[in-house]
């Protein structure tokens, strides 16, 4: 095999091996999004059950506060 074909053999392995990496990075770009997007809701489910914690917190002062008034009478 001479110089010449054993550069073009060597530049055909790069070209493919770039096009396979490329490839891998669009996977991994894609799996980040859809992770990125999964947290995001995730995120978002968990602020709304804070926000309901809280609620049930206030509505157990509110129940507790009764309870007293009425022990305290």
């Amino acid at each position: 095999m001479d110089i010449l074909a054993k550069l073009n053999e060597k530049i055909e392995n790069l070209i493919n091996k770039y096009e396979s990496l490329q490839k891998e990075n669009e996977e991994l770009k894609q799996e980040l999004s859809n992770i990125k997007q999964a947290l995001e809701e995730k995120d978002s489910k968990l602020l709304e059950c804070q926000e309901q914690m809280a609620l049930k917190e206030l509505e157990l002062e509110e129940v507790l506060a009764k309870i007293e008034a009425i022990l305290g009478k």
